[in-house]
């Protein structure tokens, strides 16, 4: 039962992440649609570099906890 934990809450964390990106994107379209007059490409464009920032920041996050836990000695083998 705990081997299935951590995948669950990551699967679980990544579907509340990509959830609360795509309403914070439509929000941003909506409201530029609303009273400026931003072209679409330009919005889309906006949300294409939050999401690549996003996804930059979280694959760098990533890559700070595996070499500080390789640092502190825990153990990342797969069984």
């Amino acid at each position: 039962m705990m081997d299935w934990t951590p995948i669950v809450f990551v699967i679980f964390k990544g579907l509340v992440l990509c959830t609360g990106m795509f309403f914070a994107i439509k929000w941003h379209y909506d409201q530029g649609k609303k009273g400026k007059e931003m072209q679409k490409g330009a919005v889309l464009r906006a949300g294409g570099k939050v999401a690549a920032i996003f996804t930059l920041s979280l694959l760098g996050l990533g890559l700070v906890t595996f070499a500080l836990s390789r640092m502190l000695g825990m153990d990342l083998t797969f069984p």
